[in-house]
């Protein structure tokens, strides 16, 4: 009985793990650029009582064994980094990544280039493209005060269009990684590298297996609330079993100590 109460906490505590996950990609639905995540068990060691194929006799051999299993634990968590829908905001300066990549931007206070799939920039005092938070993208783009008009092509090209005339004032790159699940989230839709992403391959747009950019919209978040109600209700019952399961191993352990007495 002490193992199934030592057993059940352990299902708790991976439940309260799991209802975490979904509390956080419901609360940033609107988010744009978020991505939902995804929650990995693990069952615990297991204790050998017989082996299976544990010899009975001189020829006999079991064909099954008895294992006692200890209960569960979180394995991981990680990004599911899946496209999200497209919202359509008609800001020149607003611009979403249509496939796989990040867009490299530097942090203001440190200096630290970090990534991100949230393209919804502005112009700093400078005319310099960053985040509302202050973060500049890389390399940095600066739109002349005269500009009209501001057209940001499929593969990342800027041109301003003035009373004199057309120019190509930068060049929007997006970055890739092998592995993009390793990367460490940051908060502010931020993420770095680690050794479990590998290093960052900077690429133009539309190269290197990497999205194309679009211009005047932006990413939505990609969290489906009706999935993510289906796995809070599924959290939520399969808590309540292990509490009873607590419960009724609470019972037999009295039932025994009562005997005894």
């Amino acid at each position: 009985m002490l193992r199934a109460l030592n057993t059940s906490s352990t299902g708790l505590e991976a439940q309260q793990a799991n209802i975490d996950r979904i509390a956080n990609d419901l609360a940033n639905v609107n988010t744009d650029g978020y991505k939902r995540e995804n929650t990995e068990f693990h069952d615990l060691m297991y204790e050998t009582v017989k082996e299976p194929g544990a010899r009975q006799g001189a020829t006999v051999t079991t064909p099954v064994g008895i294992q006692k299993g200890m209960g569960v634990r979180v394995g991981s968590t990680h990004k599911i980094f899946e496209q999200g829908s497209t919202k359509v905001t008609n800001n020149p300066y607003d611009i979403m990544i249509e496939g796989k990549g990040f867009l490299p931007i530097v942090l203001p206070n440190t200096g630290e280039t970090v990534y991100t799939r949230t393209g919804n920039f502005k112009l700093d005092s400078q005319g310099r493209l960053g985040l509302s938070n202050g973060a500049l993208l890389q390399p940095t783009i600066t739109v002349p005060s005269e500009a009209n008009t501001v057209i940001i092509g499929p593969n990342g090209e800027i041109k301003a269009y003035t009373n004199e005339g057309e120019s190509v004032i930068g060049q929007v790159q997006v970055v890739n990684f092998v592995n993009p699940q390793g990367l460490m989230a940051m908060g502010n839709n931020f993420y770095k590298p680690s050794v479990g992403s590998g290093p960052p391959n900077l690429a133009v747009p539309g190269e290197a297996g990497t999205g194309t950019i679009l211009q005047g919209a932006l990413e939505a978040s990609n969290v489906n609330v009706a999935n993510s109600m289906i796995e809070m209700i599924g959290a939520q019952r399969a808590y309540e079993m292990n509490t009873r399961v607590m419960g009724v191993a609470d019972k037999m352990l009295e039932a025994t100590t009562n005997i005894v007495r």
